[in-house]
């Protein structure tokens, strides 16, 4: 690990937002590699992910959580304690707000829960490709009226449009600090749980409105074969009804085929090996209401 110089700064920053603000999309296109999973459903991220960003006087520690939102579950009620918790300890909040969609209930209620918090707030509007300047310009201004934000900046994570001045302003709000990762670290998310969420990942594409939220992934085994440069993984998709996992597992396997072949191509950018994925799918009833299951599946 490099010494750092007297004026180094390092800590932890998150995205906030109303469920599909582009959270996950900017905190991936700004580590530059996949760490989060991306979804166009709402309510897709249910771990807090780190990922760090090495810069040249400063450690910017991401840290991605799952969106804020009126819970309907015990898997609900924890993912919002889990959120505010998180708040509570990081040194920058960006509040994500896209550019294309008005100001609305959620963003107010989000800019209030985060009002009084101890954390630097600044605004981030996402999605500048989808509107143009004259768009981007009245926007720019509502959100400005939300709150007393530290700054204001608009980016693209799909075209990397001011990508590199975001990371500057919210390492210019960190506090003075020694490093807090070694330099080769990218993410401090355990193999296994990022290899679950790339499975779960591609198991929400394209199901039906009420599955994703019905839908777990454990990885039981993984075995490398340093021989073969392959490893082997063992993985069960859960969700809680016997229709869902017909829905799941598609006519005669076609849909589970599908998310397998989609899950192994990202598992091996990931892992950097071949992989032998064996998927199988279970049902464990209504398991976001039930205590013990949520242990189980890892909530």
């Amino acid at each position: 690990m490099n010494a750092p110089s007297g004026d180094f700064r390092a800590g932890f920053a998150c995205f906030v937002g109303r469920p599909n603000a582009g959270k996950s999309t900017l905190m991936n296109a700004l580590v530059g590699t996949k760490i989060a999973i991306t979804s166009s459903r709402p309510q897709t991220t249910r771990h807090v992910v780190r990922a760090v960003l090495h810069l040249e006087n400063a450690q910017l520690v991401l840290v991605d959580t799952p969106g804020l939102h009126k819970p309907k579950t015990l898997l609900g009620q924890r993912l919002n304690d889990l959120v505010r918790a998180t708040w509570s300890e990081v040194d920058v909040i960006g509040l994500c707000i896209p550019a294309d969609e008005p100001v609305g209930r959620g963003d107010r209620f989000i800019a209030g829960e985060i009002a009084d918090l101890t954390a630097t707030v600044i605004a981030v509007v996402t999605k500048t490709d989808l509107v143009s300047r004259a768009e981007l310009a009245e926007q720019l201004l509502a959100v400005s009226k939300l709150g007393d934000f530290a700054d204001v900046v608009p980016v693209s994570a799909i075209t990397g449009d001011q990508l590199d001045v975001l990371v500057q302003v919210m390492a210019s709000h960190l506090p003075p600090s020694p490093q807090l990762y070694p330099d080769d670290m990218i993410t401090d998310e355990p193999e296994h749980v990022m290899v679950a969420e790339l499975i779960r990942e591609a198991a929400l594409e394209g199901v039906r409105e009420e599955l994703p939220h019905s839908i777990a992934v454990v990885v039981e085994e993984m075995i490398r074969e340093e021989d073969r440069q392959l490893t082997k993984i063992y993985a069960h998709i859960f969700v809680e009804r016997q229709s869902q996992k017909a829905i799941v597992i598609g006519a005669g396997g076609s849909r589970l085929r599908d998310v397998g072949t989609k899950a192994r191509a990202a598992i091996e950018a990931l892992l950097g090996t071949r992989v032998y994925l064996d998927l199988h799918v279970r049902v464990a009833k209504d398991w976001q209401r039930d205590p013990r299951q949520l242990r189980r599946l890892g909530f």
